[in-house]
């Protein structure tokens, strides 16, 4: 039997599709079901919420991250013993990569897995013109099941039972829930989006309180009922997951805490399904890299928000810098890349000294610059690819580099994104790569298997036993 699952879409973004997708999940867990969340698109913190209340890993489908092909491996993979499957859509449901088509966008996730699309409707200033609104979403890719709306921001039992007269009679969609104007669902958010769940430490309460108002207000039956319209999906004919281990005796440690938080999933598990064991550790907390490691990944975060306990860490910059003496190969994103950077300069002007392996300086800035999908090239042999080859990533980022060392290596050549056409990124050493690329590794098996070949080299050169 096919999993039971449905597609949670805004026709915008803020509509409100994350506070009822993760109360959706929240409230379905709170009946006893197993719960797997997934993300569309190219996001670690909304994922952060689903893990939070379904107590499983949320994964991300995204088809320029990982490939068209391998969005149903991704999909299957993780929810053979779920009893529900609930993703939660990206912007508007067909906004994708381009205005000319809709790829990468929700509407594609949907046609790919064949799943029904519960659609998210902001409906305040409004009352029959959320059928048209409606109406235009279920006609405009008929391969696209329109299954059920949830309303948002509702004003009150009357303004409830006109917009549903008006959509049900005009679309005979059904409206399966309503919420109505409530502060206490307002998830906090800051420059990057919202704040992740590593922050905001204990969330029960607000959780609870989230999963009660959606089980008062959203037909969960009905929702699981539209869930087993889904059918049962082709099998793959494209594996990034290999079938068994194709090292032994790797591990690698991967900087996880506050500061630090932004990893797929799929990606990670792709590295530990190699034979790479994943041994966590902070560069907030701890003061030595974990015992025996032949090989570093620091991921993307909000570094610039603990700047001074970053900083103030001697030892821990000392235990990298030591590594990276060493030979060790280390791999950072974006997040990574400001901690290995020579200094930060802060939102408030101050600079903070820190690891120093990248020669230049971080300065924050108070717009976006950079945002979207990039390809990378390749400017030299590196630690995930050879020269000339190309990856496939994203950029979200307030910072940039300044006071560029002359001798410095850039690793990429980027186009796409915002900004001009090409243009350099990252920097390269040997056995370290840095840049503001995030990478999602399930979807760049090649270079997912370059980092393990190195990290295993490197620990074979010094008889398999790494630095403490």
């Amino acid at each position: 039997m096919p999993v039971p699952r449905f597609l949670i879409a805004g026709v915008h973004s803020g509509v409100g599709k994350t506070t009822i997708a993760t109360g959706i999940m929240a409230s379905l867990r709170a009946r006893g079901l197993i719960v797997q969340g997934f993300k569309v698109g190219p996001d670690y913190i909304d994922p952060s919420y689903h893990t939070y209340v379904t107590g499983r890993a949320s994964r991300n489908l995204d088809t320029w991250l990982a490939g068209e092909a391998r969005i149903p491996e991704l999909f299957c993979r993780n929810t053979g013993d779920a009893d529900v499957a609930v993703i939660e859509g990206v912007m508007g449901m067909f906004d994708g990569l381009r205005g000319s088509d809709d790829w990468g966008s929700s509407a594609h996730i949907a046609r790919i897995l064949e799943c029904p699309v519960i659609l998210v409707v902001d409906v305040r200033s409004m009352a029959r013109s959320a059928a048209a609104i409606v109406h235009g979403y279920a006609t405009m890719d008929p391969r696209v099941k329109v299954a059920g709306v949830i309303l948002n921001k509702v004003g009150g039992p009357k303004h409830y039972r006109m917009v549903k007269e008006a959509i049900e009679g005009a679309t005979g969609i059904r409206v399966v829930g309503a919420l109505g104007r409530d502060s206490e669902l307002t998830m906090p958010e800051r420059h990057l989006g919202l704040v992740p769940m590593a922050e905001r430490g204990d969330m029960q309460a607000s959780f609870t309180y989230l999963s009660a108002r959606i089980e008062e207000s959203v037909d969960l039956d009905a929702l699981l009922e539209i869930g087993r319209q889904a059918k049962e999906l082709p099998r793959s004919t494209e594996f990034m997951f290999p079938a068994a281990p194709t090292v032994t005796g790797v591990r690698v440690a991967v900087a996880r805490d506050e500061a630090f938080t932004f990893y797929y999933q799929d990606g990670l598990d792709l590295l530990t399904t190699m034979g790479v064991e994943l041994v966590p550790f902070s560069p907030l907390h701890d003061t030595d890299l974990p015992p025996a490691v032949s090989g570093v990944i620091i991921g993307g975060g909000f570094p610039e928000l603990f700047l001074d306990q970053l900083a103030g860490n001697q030892p821990m910059m000392d235990s990298i810098r030591g590594a990276a003496g060493d030979g060790m190969p280390i791999y950072a994103e974006c997040g990574g890349l400001m901690y290995l950077c020579r200094a930060v300069a802060s939102f408030d002007l101050g600079e903070y000294p820190l690891v120093g392996l990248v020669p230049a300086v971080c300065q924050m800035e108070k717009r976006l610059f950079a945002i979207g999908y990039v390809e990378a090239t390749a400017q030299s042999d590196n630690l995930l690819c050879r020269r000339g080859e190309t990856l496939r990533g994203h950029e979200f980022h307030y910072s940039k580099l300044v006071s560029i060392d002359p001798n410095y290596r850039w690793a990429f050549k980027l186009t796409g994104g915002k900004g001009e056409a090409e243009r350099p990124e990252g920097f390269e050493a040997g056995n370290l790569l840095a840049s503001y690329l995030h990478l999602h590794m399930a979807g760049n098996p090649a270079a997912a298997a370059r980092f393990v070949a190195r990290c295993q080299s490197w620990g074979h050169s010094q008889r398999g036993v790494g630095v403490g």
